[in-house]
């Protein structure tokens, strides 16, 4: 079973640069993609959370076998909590499609037009360190919107897809750059 959330556009090998945006023949092209890989911190966040969903879910095989319905049952909507935690962690991030931009949080998602976006740029700023409230001094990858608005923060240097991996961010947000490039309306 693919899980598309854990794929990014490309092929990632020894020669990452020279696969491009490449589109397979059997994919929809116009269906989202995240123009990079999840980081190692978002992944290692997710495995936890699924062993603990695995010892959940023996526990509550090992309650029903007692024959204790409901504490089974409490059991089993804790254990699909977490699972449905773990996959929206592997979710979070930008993804692009040839309609717009969309910025997948832990709990929000905002999708914008490419027609509504002026500019997307990196910029040094003060950024969230793991998303947490410390703040300290780094890149960031924003979107300015036509109607001068200032859209959220799409990438950092510090999330958990780029903590300690500053190649993999300017790629990424080199990449944001080139969708938005392709697929921005020029203002007439």
């Amino acid at each position: 079973m693919p899980l598309p959330f854990l794929t990014a556009d490309g092929a990632f090998d020894a020669h990452e640069d020279s696969a491009g945006d490449d589109v397979l023949a059997h994919e929809d092209p116009d269906r989202w993609r995240r123009p990079y890989r999840p980081g190692p911190w978002r992944v290692a966040g997710a495995a936890l959370l699924l062993l603990l969903a695995a010892f959940m879910l023996l526990a509550t095989m090992i309650i029903a076998f007692a024959g204790a319905w409901a504490g089974a049952g409490v059991c089993l909507a804790a254990a699909l909590g977490v699972i449905g935690t773990a996959v929206r962690l592997l979710m979070a991030g930008v993804w692009v499609s040839p309609a717009g931009l969309r910025r997948v949080g832990f709990f929000t998602t905002r999708s914008v037009t490419w027609d509504e976006i002026a500019e997307v740029r990196t910029v040094q700023q003060p950024v969230r360190w793991l998303g947490l409230p410390r703040t300290v001094q780094g890149q960031a990858l924003t979107a300015a919107g036509r109607d001068g608005a200032e859209l959220p923060v799409l990438l950092t240097d510090h999330n958990a897809d780029f903590l300690s991996r500053t190649e993999a961010f300017d790629r990424a947000a080199d990449r944001v750059e080139a969708w938005a490039d392709e697929y921005r309306a020029v203002p007439a």
